[in-house]
């Protein structure tokens, strides 16, 4: 009876607000409600929603996500197995599976509570996010426009803690949040891997960065040159097939980009327009000459005349075309034999800025690794912008593993979860359902299915479990 009082009053104290750990614990060091599969609430466990979850302090909260239907949706669908598999539509929580309406829900617990410890919103992906060849497909610049546009100032980014997170106090009122789930998803998350990439930069600092797969696919990244000399990586996508991409861009946002076909000489080019959303809107592509190895350049101050050179496909010769605007193509003209080298197609200069972009292992990263350095900054990676913090789990590639601040393992991994808090890293044991899967030191976030039977709550209770 006396151990039942003491649930009940531990209960009161959370619901009415209180904490139970000291001011500034140190974000790696604090321990955290934390429940597993958090939108199946009763329908597997015993959770209940998430307002109620988080009214009975649990501070992270796990979604299963997937990228089924992006395109005529325009968001992922939240779910175990598929989206409405094993979710609780009950107690308050959304009456639909879409993600945004999860966060929303989360985000709306968080702006009434504005003093709570820093709550983890941890999606799982159980898709391959990897092959949503667009923003439009819901690929991962889509994925962390939804985070930003949800949570907005209370989102705490990855990209501004590299190395650490501060206290717990310096983070009350946020929220993070946590990618896990396919490996591949985040893997590219944290990289991107391509073959001969080239870049283009304009006076207003737009960015346009093309490379193929290696396999037959080209890709663009478009981002803004910034005042330190970083660059913002804004959109990412695929726009056709072949090899050896080269791309000139003006000051009107216009470009063409030029590039060989993966088997046979065939060379090809296509023309587009770049938004303010660093979206490109692409004319289809069209064959103008055979060849190898074209490279190409905006010729004159309004940006309406472009130079093509190019290898013959059987010499050392170079050859070049002289091209104009005509609509959404372009009128070729004046081929004929040159001396000139070919572009470099690798480095672009406006002014004093400089872009320049390569492949190179950075760390435990491929030796394909998409870098890029400017006048300013030196072998940053072009990827998305890190806005969620990514997980390293028991088994994953040493790439997942670096830099990683977050660890995760089944709560039955007790050697593990115990080196990754010896070792100062966050972590996470999900299924942890008995008090018999307890270590020393305790998980930082004991993920289970019933955070209100007894154990679970003098397990916390008696690790200091902040709220």
């Amino acid at each position: 009876m006396k151990t039942l009082l003491g649930v009940v009053s531990l209960v009161s104290v959370l619901v009415s607000g209180g904490g139970t750990a000291a001011a500034d614990t140190p974000f790696a060091s604090a321990v955290f409600r934390a429940t597993h599969n958090s939108y199946s609430g009763n329908v597997e466990g015993a959770k209940n929603s998430l307002t109620y979850q988080l009214d009975h302090g649990v501070r992270y909260l796990e979604l299963d996500v997937h990228d089924n239907g992006y395109g005529s949706s325009g968001d992922y669908g939240v779910g175990h197995d598929s989206p409405g598999n094993q979710v609780d539509h009950a107690g308050g929580n959304p009456a639909s599976n879409a993600l945004r309406d999860w966060l929303r829900t989360v985000n709306t617990w968080s702006a009434a509570h504005p003093d709570h410890a820093p709550l983890v919103v941890m999606l799982d992906l159980k898709d391959d996010l990897t092959d949503n060849a667009s923003f439009a497909a819901g690929n991962l610049t889509a994925l962390n426009k939804e985070l930003t546009g949800v949570f907005g100032s209370r989102l705490v980014l990855a990209e501004d803690h590299p190395s650490g997170l501060p206290s717990v106090d310096a983070l009350r009122g946020k929220v993070l949040t946590l990618l896990s789930g396919d490996g591949k998803s985040r893997t590219e998350y944290r990289r991107d891997v391509g073959y001969h990439p080239a870049v283009a930069l304009n006076g207003r600092g737009q960015i346009v960065e093309v490379h193929d797969s290696g396999s037959g696919a080209l890709w663009y990244w478009t981002g803004t040159y910034g005042a330190d000399g970083r660059v913002t990586w804004l959109r990412h996508g695929r726009f056709d097939t072949g090899k050896t991409p080269a791309v000139a861009l003006n000051d009107n946002g216009q470009l063409v980009e030029v590039h060989q076909s993966q088997s046979g000489d065939a060379l090809w080019y296509r023309t587009g327009k770049l938004g303010s959303d660093g979206e490109i809107t692409w004319s289809i592509s069209r064959k103008y000459d055979s060849g190898a190895l074209p490279t190409v350049r905006f010729t004159d101050p309004a940006g309406t005349t472009v130079r093509e050179i190019h290898k013959s496909q059987g010499s050392s010769q170079n050859w070049a075309w002289k091209g104009v605007f005509d609509g959404d193509g372009i009128v070729w003209s004046g081929n004929a034999k040159t001396s000139d080298a070919r572009y470099d197609v690798t480095v672009a200069t406006r002014g004093s800025s400089r872009v320049s972009v390569w492949t190179g292992a950075d760390g435990a990263s491929s030796a394909q690794t998409l870098r890029y350095s400017t006048d300013r900054v030196t072998g940053a990676r072009i990827r998305y912008e890190q806005t969620a913090f990514v997980e390293f789990q028991e088994g994953n590639s040493a790439e997942l593993k670096q830099g990683a601040l977050f660890y995760a393992a089944p709560a039955g991994s007790k050697s593990f979860i115990t080196s990754a808090r010896q070792a100062g890293r966050v972590v996470r044991g999900w299924d942890f359902d008995s008090a018999g899967q307890a270590t020393s030191p305790l998980a930082n976030y004991p993920a289970t299915n019933r955070p209100y039977e007894g154990w679970y709550q003098t397990l916390m209770t008696q690790a200091g479990a902040v709220q």
